[in-house]
């Protein structure tokens, strides 16, 4: 088991570990064809007010053991936001762009912004199996029970080739900043761009500007967690903005706060403080 920290597109990662624990884990090797990893969130607020968290989303599909009942999480596009009350854990299944296609039965982007219980889509081993990870706090256990079903549920063959060339252009999306333009990417992908739309539609759930879009939000957050001494014309540049205000705007249109203040911002207020959401 790895703990590498809050992970990036957790905002205000630094209040954020004051409230909840987050663990990763790798899955078992037979799994790893479909799913990324598993995360685990623990939290303990008994006697402390509730807790909202804020995260910007990836493009990738979730199954969730939690209460009431386990559910599938499609990408959602906007800011993500939960609550967190008294004590508890849940248990995350990250699944690798393009992977959860064959699960569904049915393009990726009719699961996008939304939450589906998984046992409209897997029937009842999907909430025995939610039972099984809410009733033990042993990380080892809630993943052997998330797994066992998971085998019970996941192709025997590998990912399609399509799911794999997806996950091959948002490996590029994310590892090159130089690639701010949809025509860009589909160039170097070797693909035309109605070509990419569509893959994205079928296999990831959302747009490929979208997934450019939120790869700039997400470094823009980092890097404004580094401090005040952010040169944001010079970021707006670096992410590809044609200047400092188009970065702004953007930025301020997801996470609902221009990237400087959310810079100088500490800990999060306590929930229901309208004036600052």
């Amino acid at each position: 088991m790895t703990d590498p920290g809050l992970g990036r597109g957790v905002l205000h990662p630094a209040a954020a570990a004051t409230q909840f624990d987050l663990l990763r884990r790798e899955p078992a090797a037979d799994l790893a064809p479909y799913v990324e990893y598993h995360w685990i969130v623990r939290w303990d607020l008994r006697g402390r007010p509730p807790y909202e968290q804020q995260v910007l989303s990836h493009p990738n599909v979730h199954l969730v053991f939690e209460e009431p009942a386990a559910a599938v999480y499609g990408v959602q596009r906007g800011l993500f936001a939960r609550r967190l009350t008294g004590a508890g854990h849940v248990l995350g299944v990250r699944f690798r762009p393009g992977a959860f296609r064959p699960l569904l039965g049915a393009p990726v982007a009719e699961l996008a912004d939304r939450v589906v219980p998984a046992g409209e889509l897997f029937g009842p081993a999907a909430d025995e199996a939610g039972r099984a990870v809410r009733h033990t706090a042993d990380p080892a256990a809630m993943a052997a029970a998330a797994e066992g079903f998971l085998r019970g549920v996941l192709p025997a063959e590998p990912p399609r080739p399509a799911a794999r060339q997806a996950e091959a252009v948002l490996a590029l999306i994310t590892d090159t900043p130089a690639l701010v333009r949809v025509d860009q990417v589909a160039a170097v992908a070797g693909i035309s761009v109605r070509g990419l739309q569509r893959l994205f539609a079928e296999y990831v759930g959302a747009g490929p500007k979208w997934v450019l879009r939120r790869a700039r939000l997400h470094e823009a957050a980092a890097r404004a967690e580094q401090g005040t001494g952010v040169d944001w014309a010079a970021l707006a540049a670096d992410l590809g903005y044609a200047d400092q205000a188009h970065l702004v705007r953007d930025f301020t249109a997801v996470v609902g706060a221009p990237p400087a203040r959310y810079a100088r911002r500490g800990p999060l207020p306590a929930p229901g403080d309208a004036a600052d959401r």
